[in-house]
């Protein structure tokens, strides 16, 4: 299974639900008394549900430490084995897990298994991520860089539309929604963008994913390469910072797949 830092998750799903919460409306999150969030990491699927959710809603990850940043009630487990009775719970839910595990369809029948109603995923497709820029090369070097990372890391990253996986757990009635989860750079520009474009110039950003590009097909002199063009790209990135031009969309496409427990 993939790890990541709090840091990570943080950044990466800031603003995730501001205005997508009808992507939720098929799991009936109003009339749910006991919902487990599996894979909870820093708990940001978590506090939504809590917002909504008029019964309790229980925070999971095998990561203690990721799971320090979310309040009680909150249990250490992994997705593979819920430390749970059958039929413990009415929703079991996730959010950007089932792509970061070598096994999904074993954590799906474990949600089966502990729910005894509804079970819904919320997994991106990361080969249709989209990025926009008005530095002319990011948008390139983005999806070079994506793929790369998607070759070598072992796992499908791609799922997005969950439905085939529910139909082996045996989950029915299964039901489908996208949301774009979309994140913007401009002016004026805050402290992350800045440290982003940091990271960018110096190579560090794309220097955390060496290990995983180089499990694929690329060579460290490939890999050097395009770490090279990745800091002229940042360079030139704080030159349209300095003075205000800089802007940047990224759209990662979610797919909210949920169903019942068959009997």
């Amino acid at each position: 299974m993939r790890r990541f830092t709090a840091e990570y998750l943080e950044t990466t799903r800031e603003g995730m639900w501001e205005g997508s919460k009808a992507a939720l409306a098929d799991i009936g999150l109003e009339q749910r008394q006991c919902v487990l969030d599996v894979g909870a990491g820093t708990g940001e699927l978590t506090r939504i549900l809590r917002e909504v959710v008029p019964g309790e809603v229980i925070a999971t990850d095998v990561d203690p430490e990721l799971l320090a940043h979310t309040d009680d009630p909150r249990v250490l487990g992994d997705a593979t084995r819920l430390p749970f009775a059958d039929d413990s719970f009415d929703l079991v839910i996730c959010q950007a897990l089932l792509v970061n595990l070598p096994a999904p369809e074993v954590a799906l029948r474990e949600f089966a298994r502990v729910s005894s109603d509804c079970v819904a995923v919320v997994e991106p497709d990361n080969s249709a991520v989209s990025v926009t820029s008005t530095v002319d090369n990011e948008s390139q070097l983005a999806k070079e860089a994506r793929e790369l990372y998607l070759a070598g890391i072992g796992t499908d990253a791609t799922i997005g539309d969950a439905r085939s996986l529910f139909a082996e757990a045996g989950v029915e009635d299964v039901s489908v929604r996208r949301y774009d989860h979309r994140q913007t750079v401009s002016p004026p520009y805050t402290e992350q963008a800045l440290e982003a474009a940091r990271r960018k110039a110096s190579g560090a950003g794309i220097e955390t994913d060496r290990a995983e590009i180089l499990a694929g097909e690329t060579s460290e002199e490939e890999f050097d390469a395009l770490r090279e063009r990745w800091r002229a790209m940042g360079r030139e990135v704080i030159e349209q910072m300095q003075d205000g031009s800089y802007e940047r969309e990224e759209v990662v496409p979610f797919y909210v797949t949920s169903g019942v427990v068959s009997e």
